[in-house]
């Protein structure tokens, strides 16, 4: 959903600021998409954007046509992403009653003086009474998102932050590192030298502190910034994403995954409206991947969970050996201590990362690749 009240400084996603006549057309377009969609999808995600900048009607139908294309409640994991300063109990219940049990509320932070660098509409103590609010309205499956890592932050104030954050009525936190994207203020601001990052060893040691903390408040880490409480929490449809399984993408700039081949959409409001009213293809881009393409996201992706790759997982999944495949970078990676081999006996059964790996994950997946 690519509509924002207002842009954030760090975000390089597609939006753009809420227009209600153009979001009604939108959705119009979204629903006649969604009732043509073949079958029932056990993950639906709207993310944005911001879901809930939309004027609660709008919000509402297209949550109606979405609930059918859901498997059954007991089943089906359906989430909606928040922002704090547009959750209220009238989209609350719109949420509840709609089939809506998962909810993705973007704090990023419960301290004003971070919220307030980052660009961000609400403060710290909305931050936190939208996630109360939320939890006593019924939700029992809330998620929320952490960046680390902003300038000038001290370890002293993430770690309090987090301790917060572990007691909130939530069962999934996300925590992600602050990065400075092309096109974003941030990064502009950053070549002009009016702020200054910080040094990765302190980034580091703030996400050990995070992964310290939040396994001491009873969530597991399933995935590198992704943490859990036990009894089901993980969110299943990232998870799917993870093991590089089909998914279909409605809307501007989304993305779809089909057999092999992955589609992007115009990144455009009117132009995805125009072309989808002229009956023109909504595709920007696509491209075809080989098997041994996939096969090696597969490994790049998959890698990235606490479970880490199990071989005859892999096999099953892309018909490689992944130890032919990609010997020579699991060897360099093994001997880099960013790896480890899974065993049951003396049978190797997979690899997974070592503590190092975490640290470094993102140049673990690119030797994968």
């Amino acid at each position: 959903m690519p509509f924002c009240k207002r842009k954030c400084l760090y975000c390089d996603f597609y939006s753009i600021p809420y227009d209600h006549r153009l979001s009604r057309e939108y959705i119009e377009v979204i629903i006649s998409q969604i009732k043509r969609l073949p079958g029932r999808f056990t993950t639906v995600y709207i993310g944005g954007g911001t879901p809930t900048v939309l004027d609660p009607e709008l919000l509402k139908s297209v949550l109606k046509a979405l609930k059918p294309k859901l498997a059954a409640r007991s089943e089906g994991e359906f989430t909606v992403e928040a922002n704090p300063e547009s959750l209220d109990d009238r989209r609350i219940k719109i949420l509840l009653d709609s089939g809506v049990n998962r909810l993705s509320i973007g704090v990023q932070s419960i301290r004003d003086v971070k919220l307030k660098k980052l660009g961000r509409l609400h403060n710290a103590k909305k931050a936190r009474e939208s996630v109360y609010l939320a939890a006593k309205r019924g939700f029992s499956n809330i998620s929320i998102d952490l960046i680390f890592g902003v300038w000038g932050e001290r370890p002293e104030d993430w770690k309090r932050e987090v301790e917060e954050a572990s007691v909130l009525p939530v069962k999934h936190i996300s925590c992600y590192s602050l990065t400075y994207e092309k096109g974003t203020p941030l990064l502009t601001a950053i070549l002009n030298k009016t702020i200054q990052p910080i040094e990765d060893d302190l980034a580091s040691e703030m996400y050990e502190m995070a992964i310290d903390l939040l396994a001491g408040g009873g969530f597991r880490q399933y995935e590198i910034s992704n943490f859990a409480k036990r009894g089901g929490y993980e969110c299943r449809h990232n998870i799917s994403y993870w093991e590089n399984n089909h998914y279909t993408g409605i809307g501007a700039s989304a993305v779809s995954y089909i057999s092999g081949v992955r589609a992007k959409n115009v990144s455009s409001v009117p132009e995805y409206i125009k072309r989808h009213k002229d009956g023109v293809s909504l595709i920007d881009s696509n491209e075809k991947l080989s098997s041994v393409r996939r096969a090696k996201e597969t490994a790049a992706i998959k890698i990235r969970t606490s479970d880490g790759i199990d071989f005859k997982w892999f096999r099953d999944k892309t018909g490689y050996d992944l130890l032919k495949l990609d010997r020579d970078a699991v060897t360099d990676l093994l001997s880099k201590d960013f790896i480890r081999y899974k065993r049951e006996g003396a049978r190797l059964t997979g690899v997974a990362l070592k503590h190092r790996g975490y640290l470094f994950c993102d140049t673990v997946s690119a030797a994968l690749l």
